[in-house]
């Protein structure tokens, strides 16, 4: 399989996806920041940056899960591959962003929540080891999320942030590649839809704004 290949295939419906995901997210971070959150104090220095690279995060996400849950019966290593990667980075992004502005209690909460629905799912598509493997990268990488930025919270965050984005989307960018050579000769159980990830990337922003500024705090951020 070339990468060409792959970009003739495949990367009108990825590029599609992540934007029906961004709009969604920022459309719906415009109508909170219009009724709401303007009015409150240093909003943007404060909480800007990682409400931010948290709707990239899910939107970066989005194609793979997309296509992935469409598929059932792949060979058990890569479809517990696919269920390990996004279980971890789907825990890492989000509870390294929450935790950045709540702590690590509350973001590695909200990064395993996040990170074992989307590996658990993801996973599905190899049975009950994909599943578990996914379940544990989620639990895992929303702790680290989370550790890891109350670790550097007075030691470049916000650079620390722009680094791992980066390091996942290029992860991400592999899990896409991977999932496209594991399904292109499979059978899809039904069509997947912009509108599965217009809601699902609605709700994930909607819970991550209002946790982020409105949510509890642990002792370090209050």
């Amino acid at each position: 399989m070339s990468l060409k290949e792959f970009g003739e295939t495949n990367l009108n419906s990825l590029v599609k996806t992540i934007f029906v995901s961004l709009i969604t997210s920022f459309i719906v971070f415009l109508i909170a920041y219009f009724i709401r959150l303007r009015s409150i104090d240093n909003f943007m220095p404060k909480y800007g940056f990682f409400i931010f690279f948290s709707i990239l995060s899910y939107a970066i996400l989005m194609p793979a899960f997309k296509k992935i849950r469409v598929y059932d019966g792949l060979a058990c290593m890569p479809g517990m591959m696919i269920g390990m990667t996004m279980g971890m980075i789907a825990g890492f992004l989000p509870g390294f962003f929450v935790g950045s502005t709540n702590g690590m209690f509350y973001g590695s909460v909200w990064g395993m929540i996040v990170g074992i629905t989307f590996g658990a799912w993801s996973g599905k598509c190899c049975g009950l080891m994909g599943i578990m493997e996914g379940m544990m990268a989620g639990f895992m990488g929303g702790l680290m999320g989370a550790m890891t930025a109350v670790m550097m919270v007075n030691d470049n965050l916000r650079i620390a942030g722009v680094v791992v984005f980066m390091v996942s989307l290029f992860i991400v960018t592999g899990l896409n590649l991977l999932i496209y050579r594991e399904t292109k000769e499979h059978t899809k159980k039904f069509e997947g839809d912009e509108l599965f990830t217009m809601v699902l990337s609605f709700i994930l922003a909607t819970i991550t704004i209002w946790i982020s500024v409105f949510g509890p705090r642990s002792a370090l951020f209050g």
